[in-house]
């Protein structure tokens, strides 16, 4: 059940490293009842800029391992609520255009590392018991400007949040490989007939920067001509004049997104796509 999108209004912030003050850690509260149980959501944040594509992991401290930004879901909350409040804290965006993409429930999703960091953390024993068994996490996926997120940990359960490169990122806890995999696969799927970087660029750009974000993506290259007749095609795309530049070779073109097609499209293709 795809989000609505948002274009988002990002603050001029540096990629870095910080620690939340430990009242944040908003997904373990003190009070295990406050949650539904055996329920978690997990989120894959793609990064992109300037061509390259990362992933936002956070670091368990205790463990020394790594896994996919994620919590519980409370019983006053959607499960979509959930996974926005969970990104906003990690990313510190207040708005983020977020996709449900899966549900994994396996049977073996039990994973001893949350219940030895429930009980070196003191957490009361109802927290301790439920989290004893598996749990069924629905996965969304995000895709932001990674230069524009302030990567944040809770400071309690994990000590570090940072990007990694797509292709040379840590072991990953649980099974959050898959989650990755699954989530990496089906934006791909998706970018055959829905239109994605409304979000990556708010302001103008040119059909060959689009073009490298869809590569990017894709993991390989494609058609110049047939890649902008297809851009052009959706009508998503204003033409709003030449980026200025020297020498001889003619400027780029400069486009912006039309917002009301742009959405038009994406509601269409997301009709389609299920």
């Amino acid at each position: 059940m795809p989000l609505a999108p948002h274009r988002m209004e990002l603050p001029a912030t540096k990629p870095a490293v910080v620690s939340a003050p430990s009242t944040s850690i908003e997904f373990l509260g003190e009070d295990a009842s406050a949650y539904v149980p055996h329920l978690a959501v997990d989120c894959v944040v793609f990064g992109f800029h300037e061509g390259e594509l990362k992933i936002l992991l956070t670091h368990w401290a205790r463990r020394n391992q790594w896994s996919l930004p994620g919590g519980f879901v409370r019983r006053d909350e959607s499960v979509d609520s959930a996974a926005s409040r969970v990104l906003r804290l990690r990313t510190q965006l207040d708005e983020v255009y977020l996709e449900q993409f899966f549900t994994f429930g396996s049977l073996d999703r039990t994973d001893e590392t949350i219940v030895h960091m429930l009980d070196e953390t003191h957490r009361e024993p109802a927290a301790a018991t439920w989290s004893r068994d598996r749990f069924i996490s629905v996965a969304y996926f995000a895709l932001v400007d990674f230069s524009r997120v302030l990567p944040t940990a809770d400071g309690v359960l994990t000590d570090e949040c940072r990007w990694w490169d797509l292709l040379a990122h840590p072991p990953l806890l649980f099974d959050h490989a898959q989650i990755v995999a699954r989530a990496l696969e089906t934006l791909r799927i998706q970018l055959r007939y829905r239109p994605i970087g409304l979000n990556l660029f708010p302001g103008s750009f040119t059909l060959p920067e689009l073009q490298r974000l869809y590569e990017t993506i894709l993991g390989r290259a494609l058609d110049r001509r047939n890649f902008q007749k297809k851009m052009l095609d959706l009508g998503i795309l204003e033409r709003i004049g030449q980026r200025e530049g020297k020498g001889v070779r003619r400027a780029p073109y400069l486009y912006r997104f039309n917002v009301e097609r742009y959405g038009e499209v994406l509601a269409d293709g997301s009709a389609r796509g299920h």
